[in-house]
């Protein structure tokens, strides 16, 4: 009869078991796995670079950086996934969904803006690949704190300051109930408006509550913050304007007041 006892130890997890062949009983031992010092430390094997979308009507945007050159505001893991699994899903399911579409000249906005309502699957995928690309567009890990030039006059000429449309801004994504976005738009008018969608929608289709022309937006589903904030959408919101390239966003802007 064997006597020796074996342990065996399950790596990178919490719980040790130790199996006797004597008693022929299992125990079960906690033990505390220290986590790493800086898990931004861990560098990410694969690149946006990578990642290709099937051939179609639309391809991806290239994302100009890496996954984790945006930490500590929004991590890595959460990039790669927003990127490499949403982003590419919306745009092949897209490029599916179009791939009879005889007059190949139509820009995604133009698409958006003839959108059939009533094609759910074309509503949803088309929106989600607008809207990922605008919202991958509009980022850099070289933000600058604030716009300039006409971007900031129109600012300050409807919200009275950049703090104010900051926190008007900030709390009309906060409070979007459920999967959404929140936008910063240019109407019909030629001025700025603020205003929020749910689920893939966006400004551009037909019979939103304000229609425009987005500049900025943020994406306020759970799957672009929860691993690095959890239900703290507010800190998220906070830690995106550390990211926003606002010489795109100025650049949009001007293209949207030529219209």
């Amino acid at each position: 009869m064997m006597k020796k006892t074996f342990t065996y130890l399950l790596v990178c997890t919490t719980q040790l078991f130790i199996f006797s062949c004597k008693d022929k009983k299992l125990t079960e031992v906690t033990v505390e796995v220290p986590l790493p010092e800086n898990q931004e430390k861990v560098i990410t094997q694969s690149s946006p670079k990578d990642v290709k979308a099937t051939e179609g009507y639309f391809q991806l945007y290239t994302l100009p950086f890496e996954y984790n050159a945006l930490a500590p505001h929004i991590d890595s893991q959460t990039m790669e996934n927003h990127y490499s699994k949403h982003y590419l899903t919306y745009t092949n399911n897209t490029n599916k969904l179009l791939a009879d579409v005889e007059d190949k000249s139509l820009s995604v906005e133009d698409l958006l803006k003839k959108l059939d309502l009533t094609s759910i699957d074309l509503r949803n995928n088309l929106g989600g690949y607008y809207n990922h690309t605008l919202f991958f567009e509009i980022l850099s890990p070289k933000a600058s704190e604030k716009p300039t030039d006409t971007l900031m006059g129109a600012i300050h000429a409807t919200f009275g300051d950049f703090d104010n449309f900051k926190k008007e801004f900030s709390t009309a994504a906060e409070k979007q109930f459920g999967s959404g976005w929140a936008w910063l738009v240019v109407d019909k008018e030629g001025k700025l408006q603020i205003t929020t969608s749910q689920n893939q929608d966006n400004p551009l289709m037909p019979k939103q509550p304000i229609q425009g022309t987005p500049v900025l937006c943020i994406d306020v589903w759970e799957h672009a913050y929860y691993l690095s904030y959890q239900y703290k959408r507010r800190k998220y919101i906070d830690a995106f304007f550390n990211c926003i390239d606002w010489k795109k966003v100025q650049e949009k802007y001007e293209n949207a007041i030529k219209k």
